[in-house]
């Protein structure tokens, strides 16, 4: 479903700032992946990577057989092996072992360093062949952020319908029909005609969701969809992520509720310095933790 490739993200003028260093997961159709650790960790960047609001600097995000970033060359074997830098250094260097100078060529960058970023036509038909248009792409991942990012001109149901009008997935009558059927779903029917504002945090939030869910996504990403609600409020939005949950939906979560990720998640990730440090179904997760920053982590919230 979702394959995150060697992904590097670097922040600043100057690359200065390392947020994600490497990070490679799959996630498979039908999978609930929870992904916890400590803040500064680079768990909301890699979420928002995975449908380009934070392009990679390097590596590559697949959904099903489509790219959605640009080929990295050095995830390509064949691009490296085009190139005039491998074919320079093999000249100077018979005896080389193939994969000792393509490891050689990565841990030095000499691609960027001394082809710039033309790497002739094995590139061009990676990208020709397998590349998509990222709208396109978001279409199949409904995304829900940590404060809403609902519409405050629009009332509840013009937020609904305004996405697949406007993308001309559905006319102005299915959006609605559509749109009215998951606000009876959530118990919201008579709020359609509201504005966000008049809204309980928890009432946005389960807005949020449908809002993403009226695209028909094919995976569903949350970014710390709870952690601006006050307590009382939690509850009815996890109720609504379980019940996707249960239905089947393929999910990527980013939150601090370590009861949902128990109860939920098939595999979760601990994340820290940029790295999935640990990763493991959710009784091996807390039950037997394995590295010491997720040990220490667990700790200290459990």
């Amino acid at each position: 479903m979702i394959s995150v490739r060697n992904i590097y993200k670097y922040f600043g003028k100057k690359n200065e700032l390392k947020v994600l260093s490497g990070v490679s997961c799959e996630i498979k159709k039908g999978e609930k992946v929870v992904i916890i650790g400590p803040s500064g960790g680079g768990k909301s960047t890699l979420l928002r990577c995975m449908n380009l609001l934070e392009e990679p600097t390097y590596g590559e995000i697949w959904l099903a057989d489509k790219l959605l970033t640009p080929p990295d060359p050095y995830l390509h074997y064949e691009v490296i092996e085009a190139s005039n830098t491998y074919k320079k250094m093999l000249l100077e260097n018979k005896e080389a072992k193939r994969e000792d100078l393509i490891k050689e060529i990565k841990e030095k960058d000499l691609l960027c360093k001394r082809e710039g970023h033309n790497y002739k036509k094995e590139l061009k038909q990676i990208e020709e062949q397998y590349r998509i248009n990222i709208n396109l792409a978001r279409q199949k991942m409904g995304m829900v952020f940590q404060h809403f990012n609902l519409f405050n001109n629009l009332t509840v149901l013009q937020n609904l319908m305004l996405a697949p009008v406007q993308l001309k997935i559905m006319t102005k009558e299915e959006a609605e029909a559509k749109a009215l059927g998951l606000l009876e779903r959530i118990g919201l029917l008579d709020k359609k005609d509201e504005y966000p504002s008049k809204l309980s945090g928890g009432q946005k939030q389960r807005v949020a969701i449908i809002r993403a869910l009226a695209m028909n996504p094919d995976v569903m990403l949350f970014d710390e969809p709870t952690s601006a609600l006050d307590p009382e409020m939690v509850g009815e939005v996890l109720d609504l992520m379980k019940e996707l949950a249960d239905e089947g939906m393929t999910m990527v979560v980013v939150t601090h509720e370590m009861g949902f990720a128990r109860e939920v998640a098939d595999r979760i990730l601990f994340m820290c310095d940029g790295v999935i440090a640990e990763e493991a179904a959710p009784d091996e997760f807390f039950g037997n933790p394995k590295h010491p920053r997720l040990r220490q982590f667990l700790q200290g919230i459990l």
